[in-house]
């Protein structure tokens, strides 16, 4: 198999180490008459298949970053192991796409250089390992955390434009590699299947746009009021959680709900505490050693002002904003202490700031005189009942006649007959539809959703209409003036058009050139053939 023109012996010499471990020259190779098999082109399809189940992957674990944090808390609670698990999951993915990647593109070179694809025994073994941690990775998400699929879905409303515009640009791309392997094989049926192949995968990829939908396909004018930002715990990456200088952090940063979680003492003193186990965000363990591993309430509240509720936020590092905070911020964050509903209510209410809580836990055998204790806190505190948002659900209707100005935040959505209208929902992200919505906001419902951190995300639930997020990152969704991108559909439509007619000149291009290549090669290949057979016949006479 002679090589093109344009690559010389050296270039096929250094593109076949690494590939195929084949320190030889294209003059030795072809005495040694390696010609690519069936066998290894089936290792080549393995090979293609093994780079987009990994790159699927690895969108993936750009997905689930948004709530990375939440497994990283699960691993706390489960092993006492702090570790922020989403630079492991980085670097392992990047090791594998990039792997990957370079064996598919020197597959590719080789291809075009007319040099066999023998690929070594070793990458054999490293791909087929590949592709059993990323299925291992997959079945875990599915296992552990199914509710990411749902987070594809959306998140495929903010990409699927330019997930569109990569794969015809990547296809197309492969359109020169694959000329040269149809005007190279002599197979007639594998070179119409293979161009079958593609031509299909083609005109599906061109087609694409028919069935992608994004709530941000829209004009300038149908943009819908900036969703209002709801602190989750706060701002937890500015501060300790659930503490008051995090109450003060989230209000810099324009928040207007301080969401939070609250917890009664033994004796019955309301607190702000997420974990039912106070070792995450306290120093309980040296303290109190011999009692770390009971539950919140069964501390009463002089214990509980014992503990250091902020130096675990330095030492940890939850997030990587910890590393940029001031000497000041430092300083402030190592002196907090768990506070009382009655210190975050008073916080709130010269803040200006509404705030949302859960109850917990609510199992407990003592919830209803929680409920109680709670709402006399709220009561004595002055603080306008229309700032309170009230999120647990029992003994709701109690709440209701002891506090009727409280405002009710339902985890559910409405359903039909309802007794009393629902006017406030709070639901994670997944579970609501870019067209429930936009039916919700029609019929004056408010939509908080969470746990919202990316940029990309908010944008999506920007452009459907939501009313609020709460987030992890108030400081970096306060700061966007504008969804990442708003296209109206002309506009769309002549990106998709362009890309799809571009890409289809560029395949006819590498055709044809090819097709060109090929013929000048072989008047001197049967010139060779011509003055080898006179050669034998001489031989044999």
């Amino acid at each position: 198999m002679a090589d093109p023109p344009g690559c010389c012996s050296t270039c096929a010499t250094c593109l076949l180490c690494p590939y195929s471990c084949q320190w030889i020259t294209a003059k030795k190779e072809k005495r040694k008459g390696l010609r690519t098999t069936k066998y290894d082109c089936s290792w080549f399809l393995f090979l293609f298949c093994v780079f987009l189940f990994t790159l699927v992957w690895l969108y993936f674990a750009i997905i689930i970053l948004n709530d990375f944090h939440n497994f990283n808390e699960f691993i706390f609670r489960q092993r006492k192991l702090w570790l922020d698990w989403s630079l492991v999951l980085l670097i392992a993915t990047a090791v594998l796409i990039s792997y990957s990647s370079v064996l598919l593109v020197l597959a590719l070179c080789l291809q075009l250089c007319g040099q066999p694809l023998k690929l070594h025994w070793v990458h054999k073994i490293l791909l087929i390992l590949t592709a059993l941690v990323v299925a291992a990775a997959f079945t875990g998400l599915g296992i552990k955390w199914a509710e990411e699929w749902k987070s594809a879905r959306i998140s495929l409303q903010a990409t699927g434009p330019f997930l569109h515009i990569g794969a015809v640009g990547g296809m197309t791309l492969v359109a020169w590699p694959l000329a040269s392997f149809i005007y190279r094989t002599r197979n007639t049926g594998l070179r119409v299947f293979v161009l079958l192949v593609y031509c299909a995968a083609m005109i599906a990829l061109y087609l694409a746009p028919l069935g992608i939908t994004s709530p941000c396909i829209m004009e300038e004018n149908q943009l819908p009021p900036k969703p209002a930002l709801v602190g989750h715990r706060g701002a937890p990456m500015l501060a300790p959680e659930n503490t008051l200088m995090s109450l003060h952090k989230a209000a810099d940063c324009d928040v207007q709900v301080f969401e939070t979680d609250v917890m009664v003492s033994a004796d019955g003193v309301p607190f702000l505490m997420h974990d039912e186990e106070l070792t995450r965000t306290t120093n309980v363990q040296a303290v109190f050693p011999e009692r770390a591993a009971l539950n919140s309430t069964a501390f009463n509240w002089t214990d509980l002002q014992q503990l250091d509720a902020g130096s675990w936020f330095l030492e940890r590092r939850p997030f990587p904003t910890v590393q940029s905070l001031s000497p000041a911020d430092r300083k402030e964050a190592a002196e907090q202490k768990i506070p009382s509903l009655e210190e975050a209510l008073e916080a709130a209410k010269h803040s200006n700031l509404s705030i949302m809580f859960d109850l917990r836990p609510e199992n407990h055998s003592d919830y209803q005189n929680f409920v109680n204790v709670t709402l006399g806190v709220i009561l004595q505190s002055g603080i306008p009942l229309q700032q309170v948002l009230w999120l647990p659900d029992g003994f709701r209707e109690d709440v209701k006649q002891q506090a009727p100005g409280v405002q009710h935040v339902y985890g559910r959505k409405r359903v039909e007959n309802e007794k009393e209208p629902v006017l406030h929902v709070n639901l994670p992200y997944q579970d609501m539809s870019s067209e429930e919505i936009r039916q919700y906001r029609q019929d004056n419902i408010s939509v908080n959703l969470y746990v919202v951190n990316q940029p990309w995300l908010f944008s999506v639930l920007w452009c459907s209409g939501v009313s609020s997020v709460t987030t992890n990152a108030c400081q970096v969704l306060k700061e966007m003036k504008h969804p990442i991108w708003l296209l109206p559909s002309s506009t769309y439509f002549m990106i998709w058009i362009v890309v799809d007619c571009v890409s289809f000149l560029i395949i006819i291009w590498a055709f044809v050139l090819m097709k060109k290549c090929s013929h000048r090669r072989r008047p001197a290949e049967s010139e060779t053939d011509v003055l080898l057979t006179k050669i034998n016949s001489l031989m044999q006479e």
